[in-house]
């Protein structure tokens, strides 16, 4: 997993509450033993009409939220099934951060797991981001070390994320490279038990 501490990007608005994973990455695309290719299929209903052209009225289609890495969205993100497709689709999306008022449990945690910072902020705060990034080409600045939220207009508000979850977003492991951090110890005890 790439490590990050400080991210600075526009970013895209998805204003839909209760977003499932089968919306966000739908079951027929699940079949790829990789972990990379699902960002072509994010959002597939949503992002194609039925002649497989790009839907011009869907949010991520709009030319002004290209390379945005980081995706507001509203209450109860990544509900429903537990698929770890999901995250792995918006990382290959290009998406990095997801800002919301709440997500689902299984989700945020696939999330973590997977490199992805999803940060939870009050349903006003998230509502001032969206505005401003709907009718501005607004930069938001996501610093994980300080744990903020902040914009080029004074806004700034803090996030919570557990320091285990901190230590592995910003040294870039994942959980085996944390248990590896360790290795030494772990061969120590291995000889006191042989």
């Amino acid at each position: 997993m790439s490590s990050f501490s400080t991210l600075q990007s526009k970013a895209a608005v998805l204003d839909r509450a209760n977003v499932d994973t089968d919306q966000i990455i739908p079951k027929q695309f699940l079949k790829r033993i990789e972990r990379t290719g699902f960002g072509q299929f994010l959002f597939y209903g949503w992002r194609f009409l039925e002649d497989g052209s790009l839907n011009p009225d869907f949010e991520l289609n709009k030319r002004e939220n290209e390379g945005a890495q980081i995706l507001i969205a509203n209450e109860n993100f990544g509900c429903g099934s537990s698929r770890e497709h999901a995250p792995w689709a918006l990382l290959d999306y290009g998406f990095k951060i997801i800002i919301a008022p709440s997500f689902a449990d299984i989700f945020y945690q696939n999330c973590l797991k997977n490199g992805m910072l999803p940060v939870v902020l009050p349903s006003e705060d998230v509502q001032y981001l969206m505005e401003k990034s709907q009718n501005n080409d607004v930069m938001i600045t996501v610093n994980l070390e300080e744990e903020t939220v902040s914009d080029e207009f004074g806004f700034v508000r803090f996030f919570k994320i557990h320091p285990y979850w901190k230590q592995l977003l910003l040294n870039g492991w994942d959980e085996i490279e944390i248990t590896l951090q360790l290795e030494e110890k772990i061969s120590q005890y291995e000889k006191t038990i042989q």
